[in-house]
């Protein structure tokens, strides 16, 4: 089978865009994909030209690759194929509003609005327009993920009836982000770690309780949550989510998902796995347990009841040592040659889009927009809000 090129536009050149960026060009040979590959034909930042053309320079980029000084620019280049939006969460939906409108595929990064109604209405535009659409949730596409699925799914654990996910990091925040204005801590960005950080102990919550239901059975899952904020900006900086998916009597009844984030409690999210398992999925027959950190996990352990144990490890794949190339993360470095895991994420928007398909195959549209409304009912219940700028569906410049 011929291999087929996407041709990215990158918006934004912040860290999470340099991360992908990076993955998105090794050779899709070193992880044996063989039908896709990436290429970069252009780079946008809303400051300036000059940083466009840094970042192109950071990532390798192709020397052919554009470098933009704004956005609509970059949204105007005809050879793009799809658009991967690396803004902050509070700019994910004016961004993706105006790729959409632009007539082009996106790949947005998480969380994928600040809100569902704002997600609903991107879906609405896509599927009108007839894009391709897709959160960028890169740990549903780990290979580590499919087979926790594929596990699930084949009844070797019996009816899964909890899971625990918890995705907690150990800052001092006050230490950490002494100005309020950091992302992470600052409302008008949609700081927080619900959004940030609770998103993937919800994804792993709903890819073992929704997404492996059978197709049409599957039920929004009632939430009861508890949030403790931070003083100084009001976001989240801990929070608890208690969710119960109902199912009939013959898929094991109602499941319970219990997902927990925090910035400030002692957790093991370097993936040294002295703390044990973050992630624990119980069924009737045994437990799978994943490994921090659970957004790029390396590590698997089945459990059945009869005693039988077996562990996993999963080394992402990447030009390998010696090749002198380095990926990471905000000042993390993987080992020399070792992929970030993004790609995976890259290969899948690719193959959509090669086979006229106009959403990812492990996470649907509905689903991404009924995670934010889980999301949306904590906030509710917690009194957490946001901006009306960055919660609005309207068109506006922020």
């Amino acid at each position: 089978m011929a291999s087929t090129t996407m041709r990215w536009g990158i918006l934004a050149t912040g860290l999470i865009a340099e991360t992908f960026t990076k993955d998105l060009l090794v050779d899709p040979k070193t992880r044996d994909v063989h039908d896709v590959a990436h290429t970069v034909v252009a780079a946008a930042s809303s400051s300036s030209k000059s940083r466009a053309e840094e970042f192109l320079r950071s990532v390798s980029a192709p020397s052919s690759a554009k470098a933009y000084g704004s956005y609509e620019e970059l949204l105007q280049d005809d050879n793009i194929d799809i658009v991967y939006i690396a803004t902050p969460h509070s700019h994910h939906y004016q961004n993706a509003l105006r790729a959409l409108e632009a007539g082009k595929n996106v790949l947005c990064e998480k969380a994928f609005t600040v809100n569902a109604a704002q997600a609903k209405r991107l879906v609405a535009i896509a599927r009108e327009k007839n894009l391709f659409l897709m959160e960028a949730v890169w740990t549903r596409y780990f290979p580590l993920s499919i087979y926790v699925r594929e596990l699930i799914a084949s009844g070797k654990i019996g009816h899964v009836s909890r899971v625990f996910a918890d995705n907690t990091r150990t800052n001092d925040p006050e230490a950490t982000w002494p100005n309020t204005k950091h992302r992470m801590v600052n409302p008008d960005l949609a700081g927080g770690a619900l959004l940030d950080l609770g998103i993937y102990s919800l994804t792993w919550i709903f890819q073992t309780l929704y997404t492996t239901q059978s197709t049409g059975s599957a039920q929004p899952p009632s939430v009861v949550s508890a949030v403790t904020k931070y003083p100084p900006t009001g976001v989240d900086e801990r929070t608890s989510i208690l969710l119960v998916f109902p199912r009939s009597a013959d898929q094991g009844g109602d499941a319970h998902g219990i997902a927990t984030t925090g910035f400030r409690a002692s957790n093991d999210t370097d993936g040294k796995g002295t703390s044990g398992p973050a992630v624990r999925i119980m069924g009737s027959k045994g437990e799978i347990q994943v490994w921090p950190p659970i957004f790029r996990p390396t590590k698997t352990r089945l459990i059945l009841t009869d005693g039988t144990t077996e562990d996993k490890e999963w080394a992402q794949p990447g030009p390998g040592k010696g090749s002198g190339w380095y990926n990471g993360f905000a000042g993390g470095r993987n080992a020399e040659g070792e992929g970030h895991g993004m790609f995976w994420e890259a290969d899948e928007a690719a193959r959509a889009i090669v086979e006229g398909r106009k959403e990812g195959r492990f996470e649907s549209l509905d689903e991404s927009v009924l995670i934010m409304e889980v999301m949306d009912e904590v906030r509710r219940q917690n009194d957490l809000k946001f901006p009306e700028k960055i919660e609005t569906t309207d068109k506006i410049s922020l």
